[in-house]
């Protein structure tokens, strides 16, 4: 069965992404584009459609009451909602009005690929159900933000390297000073944790803020967790978070594993040390002496007092030494060239 998907925007470049992505699932899907709502309603005036993508913010007709007349003739339709606005009231208006969802800019493919296929009734690809393996962290970070109601889920490397996410926060700016702050308060749980003897930091870290709370969880040595979103901190939500993360946590180093970033060190696979380290393994140039802590305090215990008299023994023998090795018998001094009358007088 082909289903009609018309997506409205007034920026071309949404358009040309969400409809790559859309052509990347595996369904028959026949769609179309609008840059106004006034287009798009042309397109609904002689066309069924079962899905309909609109930017909230359009100029002239809205997207709103494009949704409005959009239901009049098609009560069976979706509609999700994308647009640039952080405003919550829109967001409860557009979900009492029916829309199936609402995604902010920039919209997070691996979530709105999954609500079109739910709101369309067709297979799940992105994010199956339970008894399906997770095929990629993307999608698997993407099922619990939405199981756990965050605004973000990031999974991010010790080196501050975003490995995957879902979701996003409200401000770029905003997400890169956080994951940055969060990652060096993570890098001191992996060398405390060294210190107390754990071979993973266990320790959470939640932030209650004024619009958004920020919880911190380490995966392991290399890997941590960075969760976003409304009332994360309250108590009631701490203890549901803390369970959902443990699990997380869990499928995350199965995945990581499987992807090959991270792998158990077996002790039978460590190579013997001894061979690489032996006496005959070490060409006998590079090995430098050593002296003993014993036979060093004997040096130290062998010193003799120098008195002034010997240090000026030992430079007189020193300049006669350097005269005596480094000047060439068949060669004259300035002051011996000079006393026979070989050197330019004086003003010439």
């Amino acid at each position: 069965m082909t289903h009609r998907i018309l997506i409205v925007d007034d920026h071309r470049d949404v358009i040309r992404l969400l409809h790559s992505a859309l052509e990347s699932l595996p369904h028959e899907f026949e769609m179309l584009e609008a840059l106004s709502g006034e287009e798009a309603f042309l397109e609904l005036s002689g066309k069924k459609i079962d899905l309909l993508v609109v930017d909230y913010m359009l100029p002239g007709m809205t997207g709103l009451e494009l949704f409005e007349k959009f239901q009049k003739r098609n009560e069976k339709g979706q509609i999700i909602f994308i647009s640039g606005t952080k405003d919550r009231l829109v967001r409860k208006k557009l979900e009492e009005a029916g829309a199936y969802c609402f995604f902010e800019k920039p919209v997070s493919l691996t979530d709105f690929l999954d609500a079109v296929e739910r709101a369309l009734g067709v297979e799940l690809t992105i994010m199956p159900d339970e008894n399906h393996t997770h095929k990629t962290m993307a999608s698997l970070l993407a099922k619990f933000r939405q199981s756990m109601e965050a605004q973000a889920l990031i999974l991010a490397s010790d080196f501050g390297e975003v490995i995957a996410k879902a979701g996003s926060f409200p401000q770029d700016s905003l997400e890169e000073n956080i994951i940055e702050g969060l990652l060096s308060i993570y890098r001191s749980d992996i060398k405390v944790s060294q210190y107390i003897g754990q071979q993973s930091p266990l320790s959470y870290h939640i932030f209650p803020g004024r619009e958004l709370d920020v919880m911190l969880v380490p995966v392991n040595k290399t890997y941590a967790l960075i969760v976003a979103g409304e009332r994360i901190a309250e108590r009631k939500k701490v203890l549901e978070m803390t369970d959902a993360m443990m699990i997380l946590k869990s499928e995350i180093a199965h995945v990581l594993n499987e992807m090959g970033l991270i792998k158990e060190v077996v002790q039978d696979e460590l190579p013997d040390l001894s061979d690489i380290f032996s006496a005959e393994a070490v060409p006998d140039e590079q090995i430098e002496d050593t002296v003993s802590d014993a036979e060093l305090e004997a040096l130290f215990q062998q010193k003799a007092d120098i008195g002034i008299a010997d240090v000026e023994s030992f430079w007189d023998t020193a300049i006669d030494a350097h005269q005596s090795t480094d000047m060439d018998a068949d060669k004259l001094s300035y002051d011996q060239a000079r006393q026979l009358g070989l050197t330019p007088e004086d003003g010439a």
